[in-house]
Formats: structure tokens, C-alpha cells, sequence
């Protein structure tokens, strides 16, 4: 099933014939719209422009409103359900500020291709152009960072524009959609007939890969000595992990899984050779480097994969898969393009690859990113001074909680210490803000994903820096009965920041303390109180097991886990921005040497 299959507009029966559409208003037909689409839950704040909606979604017992604290919460909240659920996740706000503020979480979603509809209020159309009371054009404002926008000018128009907004977001490779709604719009009254016609002419989204190509895949795949399997966010938006199993174990090939495709294909898998990129292991990141043929699946050549982009992988022939005919050669060349679903596309592959095909060609390439596996796997020190390894903490959280749950995270040194020492075997276990890199999305993205999957346990894991930009969200989630667990990677500084001061800047700190350690402003414990959680802390490592299974043990509200941790920790392998992967430091002062000529 391909993404316009799986998010159809739904067909509910028509009327009977000689009866006449309902009359309601259009706040109504919003309401109405979003109930026919399927909508479990909005995150939103109400508003002047977008009030009229809130009176008859009040009455809604078919769709639930979560009232967040911050319209980024709402954002951040709608792309943790999208992510965690594979659903279109919905967020409202009025117009104005309400509505600017969601431009970072439509940012995000925008870089990540998650599907989410935004629906704003928006001043009376008569008015618009005035500089009215909270008027803003978010629709041109945010035109830079959503897939499409929409201004309705008919109330007429909502339910269809609606259907549209969600087959948009949800199709083709997806991504963000604004609905922007006037407020006499809202007030005025309409006909509700659905399902509407969509008016879509010039959006046809290639699902079916070329069959000519995939061939010429197949049989560069079939012969290629150093293959390599480079797994993006694609194929978890495509729901293609078991196309891609059977690929990767057809093939023989070694797999590389990038940030957004953390759990796409199982960690514990003996093919998969770990996480490429700037903070990826050194086995991933030689096999992309020193490979003679790359399979790009739903992933994009970003800077943090191919570093310096004129010195990547030298040698290697591309073919590359994705559902965006714009990502195909962008940053890349590619041999072999096929544009197409993920699905589709690497069940193809998989079908026309020749069984026959020798693996002992890969031997030796086997041979050496065994050997690399061995000499660099990840790892860390204790600290000498009596301090928490942050590494540590993150490890123990993984084995206890395990592998079912889905763990979210901040953007930070937290964030790759997640991605590197938690293992993932299933798919939409992780998630996070990768290519906008947000901080604060941790605690909102992990309420949307609860509301999504409330039989799984969901743990944020935050740093200090990022927990306290939207915090405020647990509020939301104590009031609405979301036990989240949040743990709080408390260095006491912006870590990655403080990590590049101390590489690059002489161990100029500067502007990088938050207090968070001493005098302890504010206090992670207290403040959780206040919002409703409970709160712990635990700064000695004979205490983290008790720790993590006394929240594990809470589940009728939020805990906050102050964990704290030495500031010094450092986040390895790292390969400094703007060299060629050539230059991955396993360890600081510690250069693996690929090739003798590297040196």
C-alpha cells in the first residue's frame, strides 16, 4: 500500500437522494471536517480569531482537544503523534502571535517530512490587509516552511479545503499544511456536504518506480564489491522496514541506518553496521566512505552524513530511491534515479535482485568493517571525578525500559548519546527533530506521541538546556493524565555548545552555564512538583537502577528524572564540521587511519 492508499479521504455513505446538505456554520464544518477525516486529537489554544471553532468542538465526542501552554507545544505535540501513529497530526491556533508561533514546530515537521495540518484563525476577511488586532499573513509567513497553505475565501470551501490539506500532508513524500481560516468565515453560515470533490490538478506524486531502472539497480547491487545500504527517514514514512529486511538479506549488503531512521532495521541485525554521519560509528561511516556502490533509500546526502560533500565516498557509483524528485541529485549525483514510494520501490529492488549473485565478492568488504566494528565500538569512561557518566544513565534507561517503548529526545549531546546507546529493533521507536535540529521538542513530541500510543511507555530524554523551553507542556500532560517519563541529562550547561567551546574555542565557556548544577535555578525536582509530576534525582551511580524503576513504577502522572552528570562529557566518534569523513576522530586524539594515504 503506497501513502495515497493508506491516507485516502474517507467515503462515509452519501445521502439519500432528495435530501438536502445540513446548514451549520463554517466553525461547524470545520468541526464536522475533522471528525469525517478521522481526527482523535487536536493540540491547540483558543483565541479571538479562532474562537468560533472552539464552541462546537466543545461539543465534538469524537474528536478530543488538548489545551497546551504554548503553541510550540502544540506543534512539537502534533509531530510526535504524526511520527509516532504514522497519522496526520493536527494543531490549532489563532491568529497572530498564536499563530507565529507555530512556524518553528512547521519548520521542523517541514525538514523531517512529517504530516501534520495546522489550522490557524485568521482576522475578518474585511480586514485583512489593515494591520488589524493580532493580524499576521501566516500563510505567506510560512509558505518557506510547509508543503502547502491555505487561505479559504469561502466558507463553502472549508470541508474540501480540509480533505485536501490531509491528502497533501499525507501523500507524496509528506510534510507540513497550513489551513488558515477567517473568523467571519468561521461565523458565517454554509452547506456541509462530504465527501468533497478534491481540486488538486497539478498534484500527482510518482508512487510507481520506473521498472527499467530498479533493474539497472539490481544488477549494479548484484555485482558491486563495497555496497551499502544507506537507510533514511524515507522508509519509516513509507512503512517499507519489511521491504527493506528483505532487501538487506537478499542482498547480503551492510546497512546503514541515519538518525531518522533509527529502528527502520534492527540494531541487533548482523548486517546493520550502525549510525553514519557526523556523530555516526566509524563502521558506518567507512562503509559509506570507502564503498563502491551507494543505495540511498529514502535519504538525502545531508552535510551531517556526507561532510565535506567534494571528498564523500570517492569511488562510489549512487543509486537513489526517494518519493522527491527535487532530493535526487541535490546534493548527489545519481547513476541510477528512481523516483517512487519507498514501499514499492525497495520491493521491486528486492524482487529483481539475482539470487545467484556470489556473495563471497563481499568478503573482503565484510572482512573489513568486522574488523572496524571490533577496534571501535562505542563506548565511554567513567569519570574520574565521581560524577555520572551521561552515556551511562542513557544505557541503563534502554535496558530497563526496553526495546518496546518509544524514546524521544531534545537536540544535543543527549540526543546522540540516545541515538548511539539505546538499541532499536523496531521501527518508530526513536524520534526526534533531526534536520532542524530543535530544542524544547523533547516534552511536547513525547505527550503527542502518548496520546498516539497510549499502551507504550514513552520516555523523553531531554537536556538541561532543552527541557526548560517547553517544560510548561507537562502541565499539560498532569492535567490530561499523560505519564509521560522525562529524563534530564543535566550537565548544567548547553553541552554540544560547551563540547565545540572546549574543541575549538580554547575552552572558552563562553555563555554556555545554566546554573542548572549550582545554585540549582531552577530545581528540576521542585519544578516538576509544581507542574504536577513527581520528581527525582539521582547523581551517584549505585542509585540509577532504583531510580529509573521507581518512575517506571508511577503511572497516574509525569516524572521528572533529574539525572546529574559530569559537564565534561563529550559525544564520540565526531567528525569536525566542514573535513571530509576521512577525518572521523573514534576518540579525541584518536584517528582511525582508513587507507595509509590518509594519514
Amino acid at each position: 500500500m503506497n501513502n495515497s492508499e493508506k491516507f485516502a479521504i474517507p467515503r462515509p455513505p452519501g445521502r439519500r437522494p432528495g435530501q438536502s446538505a445540513p446548514t451549520m456554520t463554517g466553525a461547524q464544518s470545520l468541526v464536522r471536517s475533522l471528525e469525517e477525516l478521522g481526527v482523535e486529537v487536536v493540540f491547540g489554544i483558543p483565541g479571538g480569531a479562532i474562537l468560533p471553532a472552539y464552541d462546537p468542538l466543545f461539543d465534538s465526542t469524537r474528536v478530543r482537544h488538548v489545551l497546551v501552554r504554548h503553541e510550540q507545544g502544540a506543534g512539537h505535540a502534533a509531530t510526535g503523534y504524526a511520527q509516532a501513529t504514522g497519522r496526520v497530526g493536527v494543531c490549532m491556533a489563532t491568529s497572530g502571535p498564536g499563530a507565529t508561533n507555530l512556524v518553528t514546530p512547521l519548520a521542523d515537521a517541514y525538514m523531517d517530512s512529517v504530516p501534520i495540518v495546522a489550522i490557524t484563525g485568521q482576522v475578518a476577511t474585511s480586514m485583512i490587509g489593515t494591520d488589524a488586532f493580532q493580524e499576521a499573513d501566516i500563510h505567506g509567513v510560512t509558505m518557506p516552511v510547509t508543503k502547502h497553505g491555505y487561505l479559504v475565501t469561502d466558507v463553502d470551501d472549508i470541508p474540501r479545503v480540509l480533505a485536501e490539506a490531509f491528502h497533501v500532508a499525507a501523500t507524496g513524500r509528506p510534510g507540513p499544511v497550513l489551513v488558515d481560516i477567517p473568523k467571519d468565515l468561521l461565523q458565517a453560515n454554509t452547506h456541509f456536504d462530504w465527501p468533497p470533490r478534491l481540486e488538486l490538478p497539478g498534484y500527482r506524486p510518482t508512487t510507481q518506480p520506473h521498472g527499467k531502472q530498479v533493474r539497472q539497480a539490481a544488477e549494479l547491487l548484484a555485482t558491486a564489491r563495497r555496497p551499502v545500504l544507506y537507510v533514511g527517514g524515507g522508509v519509516l514514512k513509507a512503512d517499507a522496514c519489511g521491504e527493506l529486511a528483505r532487501l538487506a538479506e537478499a542482498s547480503g549488503a551492510p546497512v546503514v541506518t541515519t538518525l531518522m531512521a533509527r529502528g527502520a532495521f534492527p540494531d541487533s541485525h548482523p548486517q546493520h553496521v550502525g549510525m553514519p554521519g557526523m556523530h555516526g560509528t566509524v563502521s558506518a561511516v567507512y562503509a559509506l566512505q570507502r564503498s563502491d556502490l551507494i543505495v540511498a533509500l529514502g535519504a538525502r546526502f545531508d552535510d551531517r552524513v556526507t561532510g565535506k560533500i567534494d571528498s564523500f565516498a570517492p569511488d562510489a557509483k549512487v543509486v537513489h530511491v526517494d518519493i522527491d524528485p527535487a532530493e535526487i541529485g541535490k546534493n548527489r549525483h545519481a547513476d541510477v534515479p528512481i523516483v517512487g514510494d519507498a514501499k514499492a520501490a525497495i520491493g521491486m529492488l528486492a524482487d529483481a535482485y539475482d539470487p545467484e549473485a556470489p556473495r563471497s565478492r563481499m568478503d573482503t568488504w565484510w572482512e573489513e568493517l568486522t574488523d572496524l566494528r571490533r577496534r571501535y565500538p562505542l563506548g565511554y569512561d567513567r569519570h574520574a571525578d565521581g560524577t555520572l557518566a551521561p552515556q551511562q544513565v542513557i544505557e541503563r534507561i534502554g535496558r530497563l525500559v526496553g526495546p518496546e517503548a518509544i524514546y524521544v529526545t531534545g537536540v544535543g549531546q543527549h540526543q546522540m548519546w540516545a541515538s548511539q546507546f539505546i538499541r532499536y529493533d523496531r521501527p518508530y521507536s526513536f524520534l526526534n527533530s533531526g534536520g532542524l535540529g530543535t530544542m524544547g521538542y523533547a516534552v511536547p513530541a513525547a505527550m503527542g506521541a502518548k496520546f498516539g500510543k497510549p499502551d507504550t511507555a514513552v520516555w523523553a530524554i531531554d537536556g538541561d538546556g532543552c527541557f526548560q523551553m517547553t517544560n510548561q507542556e507537562l502541565a499539560t500532560c498532569a492535567l490530561e493524565g499523560i505519564p509521560i517519563k522525562v529524563a534530564v541529562i543535566n550537565n548544567g550547561n548547553l553541552g554540544m555548545v560547551r563540547q565545540w567551546q572546549t574543541l575549538f574555542y580554547e575552552q572558552r565557556y563562553s555563555n554556555t552555564n545554566l546554573g542548572t548544577h549550582g545554585p540549582r535555578v531552577p530545581d528540576f525536582v521542585k519544578l516538576a512538583e509544581a507542574l504536577g509530576c513527581v520528581g527525582l534525582r539521582c547523581d551517584a551511580e549505585a542509585d540509577i537502577d532504583a531510580t529509573i524503576e521507581k518512575a517506571m513504577a508511577v503511572d497516574d502522572r509525569p516524572v521528572v528524572i533529574d539525572f546529574i552528570v559530569g559537564a565534561d562529557a563529550m559525544v564520540w566518534p565526531m567528525v569536525p564540521a566542514g573535513v571530509s569523513n576521512d577525518h572521523i576522530l573514534a576518540a579525541r586524539d584518536v584517528r582511525p587511519i582508513f587507507d595509509e594515504d590518509d594519514c
